[in-house]
């Protein structure tokens, strides 16, 4: 096994709580003067014929990939597009969305990922608050898009048009303090909040995390996560600046843990990021001794598990804001014998600095809970077009001497360890997180409190007996209103993209408020089959199929009372829970099912249909005696 270097070589920082990393001023001011098109550029003239992106149904060399984003990036400076110009990209998750992004950063512009599914009304706030002159999309998804006065490019219909200009490379016209990429993030005042990253921002955490995992060409990493997600952004250029090959699975290996497995196997990956939900079933898999995988990075969520001591990888936990380019602090989780700390969310990353503070923003003592700020190299430009909202996050920094240093405030609650290492401990505010995804559940409350029949709400998440979060709205209605299940959802869906979506919806007749004002979230009641909002009463099973998969689910989900008709994933259940339901049901009924069958049978009448289907065909090829075994199997 391959471990990191920072495995190898002990900790970055003495035990010295608020410890600080090196902070070369000299690779910083160089740092300045370069960006990751340049090291981009440098590979494909060195080794124009090796991969730089490949999925299941293309693969594009670096020469190819140089080429066709010089094309374009001619093509957008023709359009204005220059330094500090955000340029919208809304598609898929895949070798096309990364090209549009670097030709984006060739022409000197801000590149700001979109995805798809989110709602025409949300896609289009977005593209209207930051102003975007110009968003790059397909045909097909055009149609769903309210582009407003952006300029849209089709690359499918504009492909002939782009592919007349020269694959020559342009002219830098940005610099380290320009703006290379914007993510919109949830924001408590009811609409998201574009984040500015600048290019030398970028550089660091791409030479930090080159040197840290000792990148070369010869890699192959995987991208997994959702294009609005920032790690996405850490999963693509410390290694198409580094000359290594970025790789895309199918959409099913993304959430099943043993489909992305095999796939990492079969692939050859040598470093991989998967959220902490899915990092942790894989951290339970059975990995042959001879794979290649050497590194799994995860983040998102907080890691309660450590790895087992024959994990043939490394298994590194990593925690950061958007605000401060994805990656603030990274260590690596070694099995651990003792069951009484969780892992740590390591150090602070090369050129960042962590201070943990209390109330009045002085440095609290080791192992003295407090708030986590960052500073350094890592640091947003801060929020697109929300001053009032910058001053408050990212403030002046009371530690340093350096003119115009700031600190951001993450509102994360932390603690330094006697080592230097850093204990995630929780939120100060109402912000939680869900399978990854941080929400402010304001929101998500704000638009609910839009919807007919609603008087007012409260969205807090509660936490299932597998340790996930999951999102409870509890709705007071209004004076004769009448609300149902799905029209709550429905109403919901239009607006917010799905992670913000509550699977439970719970009636209450009054919204517990504390001493000062706020709503009193622990005082809220549990989700039960008496206070859920329905839309009709619980069918019960009438075969004997049907009553053993609604016991797998009554226990997956924690519900006490579902019906057949009930809809698995309006119930809590996502691609995670799934995969379980799946598995479980295999152990159970003796049938190997494919994850994407309860996408297509999601209630427990279609799936049973689908399981007592399945048994006859194999009865068909079976002998008298099989045939009486597969029959008990329904029973």
């Amino acid at each position: 096994m391959t471990t990191s270097r920072s495995a190898l070589r002990g900790s970055q920082n003495s035990g010295n709580g608020n410890s600080q990393c090196s902070n070369d001023r000299a690779a910083l001011q160089q740092q300045r003067d370069r960006s990751v098109t340049d090291l981009f550029s440098e590979h494909a003239q060195r080794m124009p014929n090796a991969v730089s992106l490949t999925s299941a149904t293309e693969t594009l060399t670096y020469q190819d990939l140089d080429q066709e984003t010089n094309r374009m990036a001619h093509y957008l400076r023709a359009c204005g597009v220059g330094a500090d110009v955000p340029v919208g990209i809304c598609l898929d998750r895949s070798p096309l969305m990364i090209l549009a992004a670097l030709a984006i950063l060739k022409a000197g512009g801000a590149y700001m990922p979109l995805d798809p599914l989110c709602p025409p009304e949300r896609l289009a706030y977005m593209l209207n608050d930051a102003c975007v002159p110009l968003l790059i999309t397909r045909e097909d998804i055009a149609r769903k898009v309210s582009a407003g006065n952006c300029e849209v490019v089709l690359l499918d219909k504009d492909a002939s048009l782009i592919g007349q200009h020269p694959p020559t490379t342009l002219d830098t016209v940005s610099s380290g303090e320009h703006v290379a990429y914007v993510i919109y993030t949830s924001g408590s005042t009811g609409k998201p909040k574009g984040v500015q990253i600048t290019h030398a921002s970028l550089l660091n955490l791409v030479s930090w995390h080159q040197d840290e995992f000792a990148v070369t060409p010869k890699d192959r990493a995987s991208q997994i996560a959702n294009v609005s997600f920032d790690a996405a952004v850490w999963e693509v250029w410390p290694y198409l600046s580094a000359g290594a090959s970025v790789h895309f699975p199918g959409e099913w290996a993304r959430f099943e843990a043993s489909a992305l497995r095999d796939w990492l196997l079969r692939e050859r990956i040598t470093i991989s990021f998967a959220p902490t939900v899915l990092a942790r079933q894989l951290m339970k898999l059975k990995w042959p001794k001879d794979g290649t995988l050497r590194v799994l990075l995860t983040g998102a969520d907080t890691l309660p598990d450590y790895p087992p001591s024959d994990l043939p990888f490394l298994v590194v936990n990593n925690y950061g804001p958007t605000e401060c380019t994805v990656v603030t602090t990274s260590g690596p989780v070694l099995p651990h014998a003792s069951a009484d700390r969780k892992p740590t969310i390591g150090r602070p990353i090369r050129n960042v600095q962590v201070y943990i503070v209390d109330d009045k923003l002085r440095q609290v003592a080791i192992g003295t809970t407090g708030e986590l700020l960052v500073g350094g190299a890592g640091l947003a430009r801060g929020y697109l077009n929300r001053p009032g909202l910058n001053a408050e996050r990212f403030i002046p920094n009371p530690f340093s001497a350096e003119l115009g240093s700031r600190l951001y405030r993450t509102g994360d609650l932390a603690r330094y360890l006697p080592d230097g290492q850093i204990t995630f401990v929780g939120r100060i505010d109402e912000q939680i997180k869900v399978r990854g995804y941080r929400i402010e559940p304001a929101e998500i409350e704000a638009v609910l409190d839009q919807c007919p029949g609603v008087c007012a709400s409260a969205v807090v998440a509660r936490t299932d007996k597998f340790g996930e979060n999951s999102l409870v709205a509890y709705i007071l209605p209004s004076a004769g209103g009448q609300l149902s299940h799905k029209a709550l959802r429905e109403f919901l869906r239009l607006r917010l993209p799905e992670y913000m979506v509550p699977p439970f919806f719970v009636s209450v007749k009054m919204l517990p408020i504390t001493s000062n004002g706020k709503i009193d979230g622990a005082a809220l009641p549990d989700p039960t089959t008496d206070n859920l909002i329905r839309d009709e009463l619980a069918a019960a099973p009438e075969t004997p199929t049907q009553q053993r998969l609604l016991a797998i689910l009554a226990e997956l989900l924690g519900v006490r009372q579902i019906g057949v008709n009930d809809n698995f994933f309006l119930l809590g259940g996502h691609s995670l829970l799934g995969a379980q339901l799946i598995a479980r049901t295999c152990d159970s009924f003796g049938i190997d099912l494919p994850l994407r069958t309860i996408f297509d049978f999601p209630t427990v009448s279609e799936l049973s249909a689908k399981l007592e289907e399945l048994v006859r065909a194999r009865i068909e090829a079976m002998s008298p005696e099989e045939v009486q075994n597969a029959l008990s199997q329904l029973k």
